[in-house]
């Protein structure tokens, strides 16, 4: 937690020490109307339950269910501007950008024994009431352990490689797998890959299920944190992800890891069984 009046650390100091950009701390969210805020929760709940609409669909549920005076066309521009697209084909977060190279899929009948073996990156959209952030995150495929996380109001990928060097500050992973949007495929991101020794792994269009681990972690984190805290700032958001993410990774059992957290299985940490100590 961030003191704006601690007596010995400065705000650059515990932001040092939380792992969080001091810039961050100061932004804004990003903004538009309170319609479109409006629309934009609407939106980003419906998608987190059925991931496979888009926009048509949308504007459906939107009008028939509640009860929204709105166009095709409105809902189009407001999904892509969350970067959130439908499974079949990607609609908008992560466009590509065409000057950039892009990598083949290495994960096809891989088998993932183990930590480290197959991290994943991917970004979603977080509502405030006032205007709105992008999360970034980092999850280890067989733990579901979450590396690293950053929040940003724009979709440039500055915070996506700030991510990536949080994560690689604790070991790194034999393939690193994204779609192919932009920030992913920037110079500067697959370059840190490369120079660690990563092999880069990348979806193929409409391959929206090959970061199902990460669009699952984003399910989890909306439902069991952000819809219930609903967060008025960014640094009570940033203050809340981090405990949230702390909880995630240390105290929820989860039924795909035979009910073992996540940090035992990455670091290989032997639990306590029921009824010791």
């Amino acid at each position: 937690m961030i003191d704006l009046h601690h007596p010995d650390l400065s705000i650059r100091r515990q932001c040092e020490l939380v792992g969080l950009n001091r810039a961050t701390f100061y932004w804004e969210p990003a903004g538009e109307s309170e319609q479109n805020l409006a629309l934009m929760r609407l939106i980003d709940g419906q998608f987190t339950r059925t991931p496979f609409y888009g926009y048509r669909r949308m504007t459906v549920y939107l009008r028939k269910q509640e009860g929204q005076e709105v166009n095709s066309k409105r809902v189009a521009r407001l999904m892509r501007k969350m970067g959130l697209y439908a499974v079949y084909p990607p609609l908008g977060t992560s466009v590509a950008a065409p000057e950039h190279p892009k990598y083949p899929y290495l994960l096809r009948g891989l088998e993932i024994t183990r930590p480290n073996q197959v991290w994943s990156s991917d970004i979603t959209y977080v509502p405030l009431p006032r205007g709105f952030v992008y999360l970034v995150a980092v999850i280890d495929w067989y733990s579901r352990f979450v590396l690293a996380w950053q929040l940003s109001n724009t979709l440039d990928g500055a915070f996506c490689l700030d991510a990536l060097e949080q994560a690689l500050a604790h070991g790194k992973p034999e393939i690193f797998n994204t779609d192919q949007g932009a920030q992913f495929t920037a110079h500067a991101f697959t370059g840190a890959l490369k120079a660690a020794d990563i092999r880069i792994s990348m979806d193929g269009r409409g391959r929206a299920f090959d970061t199902i681990f990460v669009e699952r972690l984003w399910r989890t984190v909306k439902y069991e944190d952000l819809y219930l805290r609903d967060y008025s700032t960014v640094p009570a958001l940033t203050r809340g992800l981090e405990a949230y993410f702390r909880f995630y990774n240390h105290e929820r059992y989860h039924q795909s890891l035979d009910y073992v957290v996540p940090a035992a299985v990455h670091f290989a940490v032997k639990e306590p069984e029921l009824g010791t100590s």
